[in-house]
């Protein structure tokens, strides 16, 4: 009967070394050299040995998972959030790639306690979050523990922590002019959460737009809500009875957009004929709309990818980064 290999400690005895040789070997340090690393890799491989990962994270105090933080299930969302389930997927590939793993963390918008649970477990690392479904006192406390994290949607700046975003007020800007240089000339704007930055920054481009025609901002066609689409939808009924004469609308996400679309169907009139809409993120359903749908594109995969790298360099490096990703007018039959 050969010899039981369960741990590093059998491992290091049958090599003749020891046991943080063995570790470092297997985990590939650039202080083992290469002949060492190979004998230890064929004695491992041999006996079918299998590092504990639980133990090694334990003992290296990191949990090699990051929970990507967002609000609760809400039951009365018509279709899932395709923007969160997309820009979930680009995270996951790029945790993946960093051989980490992804905790999907729902928290309570009124909690501010919820990063002591995770971390004081040692349960994550770190966490990505998304500006339209945290509050500033959630930021706040993270920054106040000095807490690993990235998050999607905050303009660049001197944070002091690390954000992935679009850009925002070119985003808005593009989507009016193009309304704007259709021959509309009354464009609504149907906003997301008022308070989120980039809703902000959106709203600006639209205005911006809007004094570049050399017209002003009417604030009966001016409307915020959540980005659910019934909200969405009854948004656009608001809009649409406080002004009957608006001949387009932006809408900050395209599945308030499409929500949106249905009201302006519904109440008699036609897309775009009557009225024209343009929406934002180009998620994959946005070509599949009826119309189609004309939105401003922000590349969701890449955003996911970029919050799982550059959290991850953050926690191997302590930099802090912040990008910008273009935004793109993707032109199709809504407008």
């Amino acid at each position: 009967m050969g010899t039981r290999v369960h741990t590093i400690a059998d491992v290091a005895r049958l090599a003749g070394v020891s046991k943080s040789t063995v570790s470092r070997a297997l985990n590939d340090s650039p202080l083992i050299g290469a002949e060492t690393k190979e004998r230890i890799r064929a004695i491992a491989e041999e006996h079918h040995f299998q590092p504990n990962v639980p133990a090694r994270r334990l003992s290296l105090k990191q949990s090699n998972t990051v929970a990507f933080v967002t609000y609760p299930y809400r039951a009365d969302y018509a279709v899932p959030d395709v923007f969160l389930l997309e820009i979930m997927n680009g995270i996951s590939g790029g945790l993946h790639d960093g051989q980490y793993d992804m905790l999907v963390v729902h928290v309570d918008p009124r909690d501010e306690d919820w990063p002591r649970r995770y971390l004081d477990t040692g349960r994550v690392d770190g966490f990505i979050l998304l500006s339209a479904t945290c509050t500033q006192g959630q930021i706040g406390t993270l920054v106040e523990r000095n807490a690993p994290f990235i998050i999607w949607g905050v303009p660049q700046g001197a944070h002091g922590y690390c954000s992935v975003s679009g850009d925002s007020f070119t985003g808005g800007k593009i989507a009016t002019a193009h309304l704007l240089e259709g021959g509309r000339k009354r464009v609504a704007f149907l906003g997301g959460i008022a308070a989120s930055q980039e809703v902000q920054d959106r709203f600006r481009g639209y205005e911006a737009a809007l004094h570049q025609a050399g017209t002003s901002v009417d604030p009966a066609l001016v409307t915020h809500t959540d980005y659910s689409p019934p909200s969405g939808a009854a948004a656009m009924a608001r809009l649409l009875e406080q002004c009957p004469d608006l001949d387009a609308v932006f809408v900050n996400s395209d599945l308030m957009a499409i929500a949106a679309m249905d009201v302006i169907r519904d109440g008699g009139r036609r897309v775009p004929d009557d009225v024209a809409v343009v929406g934002y993120d180009d998620i994959s359903i946005a070509a599949q709309a009826n119309p189609p749908l004309t939105t401003v594109r922000q590349n969701i995969q890449l955003a996911g990818r970029l919050l799982a790298q550059n959290l991850i360099q953050h926690l191997q490096t302590g930099v802090i980064t912040n990008v910008s990703i273009p935004a793109e007018l993707v032109v199709r039959q809504s407008a």
